[in-house]
């Protein structure tokens, strides 16, 4: 069997020197890919790189240079994979998000003109409630406490006039619709 041609793996030094440039390196690249979980993988990548590329390190030279190149090299290649995976929408497309964006938006104020009106045709004292617990900081124990009832009864109201808001809104918008 021939003898093997792996490459021998790299010194308690080298090791070292990899180990200690790992913060400065990461920087590095997250100023570069701009994502740190982009920048976590950019820096596996470049570790791999360094362990292959170990036997060409010349430790004459300063260490963090050349691995910073290398992490430059292994960024700009992270970059040019993510702008190629990038997905382009051609216009018909964008045309037909946007027209069901601006749909959405024209039904959300239909349902709030709704909402506005169904609000009205609560009584006084309903329309107080909902105004209670709807206003920041309105909680549920506090009004039940105010008012001298339990929470768990006071949930049940607010459930009921939710169900009639939500069946005066429906019909409503039915009603909308056929004019």
């Amino acid at each position: 069997m021939p003898p093997s041609s792996s490459p021998l793996p790299p010194s308690a030094e080298f090791i070292t020197l990899v180990t200690r440039a790992q913060r400065t390196l990461h920087a590095f690249i997250v100023s570069m890919v701009r994502h740190a979980a982009d920048a976590d993988d950019v820096l596996q990548e470049t570790n791999i790189v360094l362990w292959r590329k170990s036997a060409e390190f010349d430790t004459a030279r300063e260490f963090l240079p050349w691995a910073m190149r290398v992490a430059q090299l292994q960024s700009l290649a992270h970059l040019k994979r993510r702008q190629r995976a990038r997905v382009s929408f051609d216009d018909e497309l964008l045309a037909l998000v946007a027209k069901e964006a601006i749909a959405e938006v024209a039904e959300a104020d239909a349902r709030r003109v709704a909402l506005a009106g169904c609000l009205q045709k609560l009584d006084t004292e309903q329309r107080a409630l909902v105004a209670q617990r709807y206003e920041p900081g309105g909680s549920v124990n506090e009004i039940a406490v105010a008012r001298g009832t339990t929470p768990k009864a006071l949930s049940e109201m607010l459930r009921r006039i939710r169900h009639a808001l939500l069946l005066c809104i429906e019909r409503s918008m039915a009603q909308e619709a056929r004019s």
